[in-house]
């Protein structure tokens, strides 16, 4: 038996029912749950990052959301800090700390101490000249550069998010290695924590893409095109490149500028988010920790809870 603190992660694609079912843990288990989305750390950002709105989170303490400004830089390091911070709180209150969300990168640097690239040395030069080579042949080009050197990582990376196309490539510059590679001596390293991880999966991927879908409609009837216009007039997506790449946003833009109709844009927007949940998925298959679920159209919220509960009251020897 390890003496280490034991923690929850409920993980998967977005739209899979994360939320939902974390908050049924941390009721049935008292326990509170810790945001693990690296858009739902940013204020304002509410509709497009689905940041669970108080009646979803049913009385149970969240944390970890709108800890910053949305045109504030935050890195996975400065998570990993804040969130270990956090871990020790709720454990101090006799509590178990639940992380909930769809970003792999920020829960391994909550487990295996922060990924090995945060430590890396940076070349501010060769920086300067990848971002030159984007802004004048595209972001294309500089994710070309990255398929050639680190395939896996290029799989992983979005070509429209230069900044970590980038950050890829000028740790391959300054350490001769790939950040896969980085990755995976991260993930070798001990944790602080013992850990369960529990990850929500759909065998059949029409049904997650069905559920992505009527999401993305529901964002729309909560008031998504609205708060991205509010963004947008309060200068945040000028400010910072990370809120202008954020899948929900970025996809409205056109509509916002008068060059599409809003029906084409919520069409792209589907396409994005179902293509991220595919990256999220392929994230999530590359560590063998998960502990899978399996959930189908017919699964119910309270099928999934008691499968769930099975696997972490194992985990906890109850």
């Amino acid at each position: 038996m390890s003496n280490k603190p034991k923690i929850i992660a409920v993980v998967g694609p977005t739209a899979s029912g994360k939320t939902a079912l974390s908050v049924a843990l941390a009721k049935a288990l008292g326990g509170e749950v810790l945001s693990c989305d690296s858009m739902q750390i940013y204020r304002d950002m509410d509709i497009g990052t689905a940041k669970p709105t108080e009646e979803e989170r049913e009385g149970i303490p969240h944390h970890l959301i709108d800890v910053a400004a949305a045109d504030e830089p935050f890195s996975c390091a400065e998570y990993a800090a804040l969130a270990k911070c956090k871990v020790a709180e709720v454990l101090a209150r006799g509590r178990l700390p639940i992380f909930c969300g769809g970003t792999g990168l920020y829960l391994d640097g909550v487990l295996r101490g922060g990924s090995s690239y945060e430590k890396t040395e940076t070349d501010p030069a060769y920086r300067a000249s990848l971002e030159r080579m984007a802004a004048e042949q595209g972001a294309g080009a500089v994710h070309a550069m990255l398929a050639a050197v680190d395939p896996e990582a290029a799989q992983a990376t979005h070509p429209n998010n230069v900044k970590r196309v980038i950050r890829a490539l000028e740790i391959y510059h300054t350490t001769g290695m790939t950040k896969t590679e980085l990755d995976r001596r991260s993930v070798q390293t001990e944790s602080d924590y013992d850990a369960l991880v529990l990850g929500i999966r759909f065998p059949d991927t029409e049904t997650l893409y069905r559920r992505i879908n009527l999401r993305v409609d529901m964002m729309i009837e909560q008031g998504l095109l609205e708060e991205c216009r509010a963004l947008m007039a309060a200068g945040v997506f000028a400010r910072s490149a990370t809120a202008a790449q954020a899948i929900g946003y970025k996809e409205l833009f056109p509509y916002l500028r008068g060059e599409l109709s809003l029906e084409s844009c919520v069409e792209t927007l589907k396409m994005a988010t179902r293509r991220y949940a595919k990256r999220q998925m392929t994230w999530f298959r590359m560590h063998g920790h998960v502990h899978w679920l399996d959930r189908t159209e017919e699964t119910t919220a309270e099928q999934l809870l008691h499968m769930a509960r099975e696997e972490v009251l194992k985990f906890l020897g109850k």
